[in-house]
């Protein structure tokens, strides 16, 4: 009997806290704990009741056009922010380099980026792979999207078959080569210039850039987010590959966020503004860029491989 009254009351609760429309809750999980311990009830059961029942997730590969190439990136469509534990928790379980949340804000929409292990300010493949999803599976006939980001505003258009992304210009200035830089690549490094956030490292050719196979343990003891490794392109104006150890990702596929530093970069030591890159990592991603004053336009393709529901446990 104390079961079935707990179970009534229990209900009666979620009841009061949530309403849902198409599996989507609108209580905030301060609200939901402040009358959970009203009624004597635990944080569990609080965030529990708070929590969108189902979820969708999409999944689609960015900077490219072909299934299992580019880099992939999971796109959750929220009403209003989950705590930033389950986020993180969700990341992780994807166990890929980004997962993108977002939130309607009036006519635009706020976004955040996760990797495994934590919070970034910045990352183009998930924003352009946002912008996918809003435009092909949820905002049909648009064909332009804004966002408010931890880096500013941001947007992307859909012209033609590209996605462009009009992101931040980011300086990068040249420094002393790291310690253990060099042993932790592999190859000679012939100029390092340190970002906002990365290091951005220039080798002899294309070649050298395919050909790394980094210590990676080495990579993690440099004092910086990601390591960028470029050099003037035999198949593009310019290739690089992107290393983010310290951050659970490795080697990322394609780095939108790494091009806001290397087109400006690449414009400078070419005396151009428009620019195709290739990230020739073992997926491979292809992106057209432009410099445009303090900002960088960076063009690609992309496509949904996979849609799935997130299911939360009765217990997290």
């Amino acid at each position: 009997m104390a079961q079935v009254q707990m179970a009534k009351r229990l209900g009666i609760f979620k009841a009061a806290l949530c309403e849902i429309e198409k599996g989507r809750s609108l209580v905030s999980p301060q609200a939901a704990s402040r009358y959970a311990k009203k009624a004597g009830f635990s944080e569990t059961v609080a965030l529990e009741a708070c929590f969108q029942d189902q979820l969708r997730q999409f999944q689609v590969d960015a900077f490219s056009v072909e299934p299992f190439k580019g880099n992939p990136a999971a796109v959750v469509p929220l009403d209003r922010w989950l705590p930033d534990e389950i986020m993180q928790s969700m990341a992780l379980e994807n166990n890929l380099s980004e997962t993108a949340f977002f939130v309607p804000d009036g006519d635009r929409y706020t976004i955040r980026w996760f990797t495994p292990t934590t919070e970034v300010d910045l990352c183009g493949h998930a924003t352009l792979a946002t912008a996918f999803v809003i435009l092909n599976e949820l905002t049909l006939g648009k064909q332009r999207v804004d966002f408010t980001s931890m880096s500013g505003p941001l947007a992307v258009e859909h012209k033609e078959d590209r996605y462009i992304l009009d992101f931040p210009s980011r300086s990068s200035n040249e420094v002393s080569l790291p310690s253990g830089l060099e042993s932790a690549l592999g190859v000679r490094v012939l100029e390092a210039h340190m970002g906002r956030r990365d290091l951005l490292v220039v080798v002899e050719d294309e070649n050298t850039v395919k050909s790394l196979a980094p210590d990676f343990n080495g990579l993690m003891n440099l004092d910086v987010f990601g390591v960028l490794v470029t050099a003037k392109g035999d198949s593009a104006d310019f290739v690089s590959r992107c290393f983010f150890p310290r951050e659970g990702i490795p080697e990322d596929p394609v780095t939108g966020s790494a091009h806001c530093a290397l087109v400006p970069f690449w414009a400078s030591r070419l005396g151009k503004t428009s620019l195709f890159a290739r990230q020739i990592s073992n997926r491979g991603g292809e992106l057209w860029c432009e410099l445009a004053g303090d900002r960088v336009r960076i063009g690609g393709q992309a496509v949904k491989v996979m849609e799935s529901t997130w299911v939360f446990p009765k217990k997290l």
